[in-house]
């Protein structure tokens, strides 16, 4: 065992490498250096006085080797490669389902680019991991110290400022359960995988595998699973040395490396000389790769002032724990798909084959730690030898061991996988079970493996089971996957929860539904029945506003501005989106707060506009009920507003407005201040952007109709707040599009302001259908109408007035390109204007398909007097008139005098007819008065004869109707 007398020796080995540097290469050159060079770095490793174990991240061997060196040493101290800030948090691993994550993260930044944002570092932990040993075995064992050692969260960012992420940065994967981990950036202990491509291409190429991973388990795993303490550590030195001697020299990644291991020397060094601890009741878990370090810090007695730790910035790192899964850790540190889940499973058959007792922290899974565990946790030191023998010389010069076939466990493997794929679509039989036992023992004959690993019966069932095509969702190499262990999810405990998540779950107690558990979990909402559920259904229409899709998706229920449901049905899957819930935790303490965090920051950021502005605002209306807040955002609407100089956000605003608009007049007493300066701000600024928008190319018919719909629908509320009309008017009248879509919706706008009447717009439309040279040009015409639908509703009419004259004249060269045109215009920028086209083409057209043949449009009927042949116009009458300004003479002076008349005024010496005499003069309004009446008796009285009219007779026989109709039509 290494210790601070021990001494190695290496000579017959540094002697055998020599040997063969100068046969392969003729003569000492690079080769030798380096192999010799692997040797003193073994050697130095191995005689540093403060024990290093070297370990692979997720490795049954490293996990194996761990729990038994440390029940045999029992160090003191235990110094792990683990980010230092992260130490408080491990102690919540005991309330986790395994694997988990520990995380730092940072929403605002203070000393980084601002793009970098948000910035999160994970370092997962899975059972299977010799950094989990390590941290139970610490935390469970009195007078045991854990001391993390490596550069903190703030410093791996710190590092990354002169590179691109490393390796250790994989980009999110598509799969939900692959991104468990999000964007975050991985550490973990242990990252042993060659930097130089070539290197790992021979080694695969050589091995006979197909991806690292496996070569990996056949020839690292599987020898170093049985091998005693001082073979596994010399082994693990030499692959280490030999990957960092091989490794590209570019300066960013080497230089990364380097400083970590001048990180930890120095740390652990401070941490000695304050606590007064022997070195050799310590123990120091570090990667492999990190171990066979050459800089000058390594070591107790290696150099104390040439490195000094930089401070860290000023942003602000919060910590939790968060699930992950075996399929997410895969992904991001780029290892093979199920490696991690055969590896736990290799681990489970280690334990059992070698009856070790894993360390396993008090509570975890459920399970506390037995009496005999605690036991052998007290036991004394083993006695340690004085000197540690060479044990790489006879490791490399010993055969490979051959397994024998474990036929039991084959067979098992083989009729599990057929049932599995029988249960997933695939037509598998026996006789499947039987090819792919062959399969799997001829493939490993191949391989020169005498016993077939996982990836050899992988590749067989594939081979024998899959053929051609998948029927389900699964393929066969899924299976195999989920056979051998499957993608393991893990859980955080409520206790290790922040308080916002615990204050969800407490929240959506009422539900009685298992939240934490990962699935789809139906909620059912009678508010009707308990109102209690409200605030439920309030905290799941906030979920479903800050958590990503799925986590909380409403089937039935809307909540809109003024809109309330009484029942609401919800599926629920805060399990499996826990990594999100545990992130909103790091934002602050409730929901309500992050929410209004989020708004504001949306609100008051780079980008911001008038539209986010107003989305706010309805948002924190709907979600929070602040009258405060939407206050607050709406001033800083106004601002923007004033600001903006382009219209392209005026669609959005214009349907924002006018539903805040419409929820303020129904449920409040009065309007807010803010939303009458912003109609009245709104009216000014669209009115002076309008005719540079009817002018400009970039700008859309859409968004100058939304402009126009602005300024008329608020047109009553803004001139009641002190704006002028004349100002629109004016605006109108300076634009001057050249676009044709525009000029009809100019048209429009002026049909609206009244300088312009439908009959002069039916008027031009024809004209445009009649100039050949505009008849190409129509189309854009009729787009513009349907947008002006929009600020104009009114004209519905006109405009399938307009398209009907369209389908009916437009040639098929011109009507038949435009049909797309104008199917998209509806369906993208007018879909809501659409119901009102369809509405007033259903009044106006028949409604049967019969009639269509004898159906005259309407604007095609001649607007004539239906009455003017059997009524004609009467003249007017001079006497009531003359009258009245007789009787008012200062009246008839000053109205003359305004007209500019100075004549004289003449008076009419003829007397007014009355009774007979006006009835005989009016014989056509007499006779009209007959027929309404109904008379048609025998008249009698002077005035018969041939020629004597209806009226005359009526009036000789009533003279006293006949003084009434005179008074009437005198005026009295």
């Amino acid at each position: 065992m290494s210790g601070p007398q021990e001494s190695t020796s290496f000579t017959a080995l540094r002697g055998q490498l020599q040997e063969a540097a100068a046969t392969f290469a003729g003569g000492p050159d690079a080769l030798e250096g380096i192999l010799l060079g692997m040797v003193d770095d073994v050697d130095r490793a191995v005689r540093e006085p403060l024990e290093i174990f070297p370990v692979c991240h997720h490795s049954p061997a490293s996990a194996l080797a761990m729990a038994r060196r440390l029940r045999e040493k029992q160090p003191k101290v235990v110094y792990l490669e683990l980010c230092e800030d992260m130490a408080p948090l491990l102690t919540e691993l005991r309330n986790c389902r395994l694997p988990v994550a520990v995380q730092a993260f940072a929403g605002d930044v203070d000393g980084f680019p601002a793009d970098w944002a948000p910035l999160s570092v994970v370092a997962p932990v899975t059972e299977a991991s010799a950094e989990y040993q390590a941290i139970a075995y610490a935390l469970d064992t009195p007078g045991v110290e854990l001391v993390l050692v490596d550069r903190s969260s703030d410093h791996v960012f710190q590092w990354d400022r002169r590179a691109e992420h490393t390796q250790e940065e994989a980009a999110p994967p598509e799969d939900a359960e692959a991104a468990l981990h999000g964007e975050a950036v991985g550490v973990e202990i242990g990252d042993l995988r060659p930097r130089f491509t070539e290197l790992e291409e021979h080694l695969l190429r050589h091995g006979k595998v197909r991806h690292w991973s496996e070569w990996w388990h056949q020839y690292v795993e599987v020898p170093l699973g049985d091998s005693d303490h001082d073979t596994y550590r010399q082994v693990m030195f030499l692959i280490g040395s030999l990957f960092r001697r091989l490794a590209p020299g570019d300066g960013s990644r080497v230089k990364v490396d380097e400083d970590r291991e001048r990180y930890m020397w120095t740390r652990m060094r401070e941490h000695l000389a304050a606590s007064g601890t022997d070195p050799s009741d310590c123990l120091y878990v570090c990667g492999a790769f990190h171990a066979a370090s050459r800089v000058e810090e390594f070591g107790v007695h290696g150099s104390t002032d040439t490195f000094t730790i930089s401070p860290r910035t000023a942003t602000t790192w919060q910590y939790g724990l968060i699930p992950s899964s075996h399929a997410a850790i895969e992904a991001q540190f780029g290892l093979a798909a199920g490696s991690v889940s055969i590896a736990a499973t290799e681990w489970a058959k280690s334990l059992k084959r070698t009856r070790v007792k894993p360390f396993r922290l008090e509570g975890q899974a459920g399970k506390k730690k037995s009496a005999k565990k605690t036991a052998v946790a007290a036991l004394a030191p083993a006695p340690r030898s004085a000197v540690a023998a060479d044990k790489l010389t006879g490791f490399l010069r010993r055969p490979p061991v051959l397994d024998t076939l474990d036929e039991a466990e084959l067979l098992g493997w083989s009729v599990d996988i057929v049932r599995a794929a029988r249960r997933n679509g695939y037509l598998a039989s026996t006789a499947d079970a039987i090819a792919v036992f062959e399969t799997s023992i001829l493939l490993a004959g191949m391989r020169d493996r005498a016993k077939p690993t996982p990836y050899d019966f992988q590749d067989a069932a594939v081979t024998c089971i899959e053929k051609d095509s998948v029927p389900g969702r699964r393929d066969v190499r899924r299976l195999v996957e989920i056979m051998m262990g499957g993608d393991r999810i893990g859980q955080v405990g409520y206790d290790s929860l922040p308080p916002l998540a615990r204050d969800v779950y407490d929240r959506l107690a009422p539900l009685e539904l298992k939240l934490e558990q990962r699935g789809v979990r139906r909620a059912l909402l009678d508010m009707a029945s308990r109102p209690e559920l409200r605030a439920c259904s309030d905290v799941l229409w906030m979920l479903r506003r800050l958590m990503p899709q799925g986590a909380a998706r409403p089937i039935m229920g809307e909540r809109r501005l003024g809109e309330r449901s009484i029942q609401e049905s919800w599926d629920l899957a805060l399990g499996t989106h826990q990594r999100a819930l545990i992130e909103l935790g790091y934002e602050g303490v409730s929901l309500e707060q992050v929410l209004e965090q989020r708004l504001r920051r949306e609100v008051y950021g780079a980008q911001a506009t008038t539209a986010t502005v107003l989305a706010a605002i309805e948002d924190a209306t709907l979600y929070l009920n602040s009258r405060r807040l939407s206050d607050e955002l709406g001033t800083h609407a106004l601002k923007l507003l004033a600001t903006e100089r382009s219209v392209d956000g005026a669609p959005e605003v214009l349907r924002r407005v006018r539903a805040l608009l419409a929820y303020y007049r129904t449920s409040e007493p009065v309007l807010p201040s803010w939303i009458e300066s912003f109609v009245k701000t709104g009216y000014a600024h669209y009115c002076t952007l309008l005719p540079t928008a009817f002018r400009d190319e970039d700008a859309t018919v859409g968004q100058v109709a939304a402009m126009l719909g602005f300024l008329f629908s608020m047109e009553s509320l803004a001139l009641s707040l002190g704006c002028d009309r004349t100002q629109l008017e004016l605006a109108v009248a300076q634009s001057h599009p050249d676009e044709p879509s525009k000029t009809a919706l100019l048209w429009a706008a002026q049909v609206q302001l009244g300088t312009l009447s439908r009959a002069e717009l039916r008027a031009r439309c024809d004209e445009l259908l009649d100039n050949p040279l505009v008849v190409p040009a129509y189309p854009r015409y009729l787009s513009g109408f349907v947008h002006a639908l929009e600020p104009v509703p009114g004209l519905a009419d006109v405009v399938v007035e307009a398209v009907s004259n369209a389908f009916g004249r437009l040639p098929d060269t011109v009507l038949l390109p435009w049909l797309p045109l104008l199917i998209t215009t509806l369906r993208s920028g007018a879909s809501d204007l659409a119901p009102l086209l369809i509405r007033e083409a259903g009044r106006i057209f028949p409604g049967r398909l019969a009639a269509l043949d004898t159906w005259v449009p309407p604007w095609r009927i001649p607007q004539s007097d239906p009455f003017a042949t059997a009524r004609p116009k009467p003249a007017p009458d001079v006497r009531r008139g003359a009258a009245l300004l007789t009787a008012h003479p200062s009246t008839c002076d000053a109205v003359a005098e305004l007209l500019g008349y100075d004549g004289v005024w003449a008076q009419s010496e003829a007397p007014s007819p009355s009774g007979v005499g006006l009835l005989s003069t009016h014989s056509a309004t007499c006779d009209a008065v007959v027929d309404l009446l109904g008379y048609d008796g025998v008249w009698a009285g002077t005035a018969t004869g041939p020629n004597a009219s209806g009226g005359a007779m009526l009036t000789a026989a009533h003279p006293a109707t006949a003084d009434a109709l005179e008074s009437l039509l005198a005026g009295g």
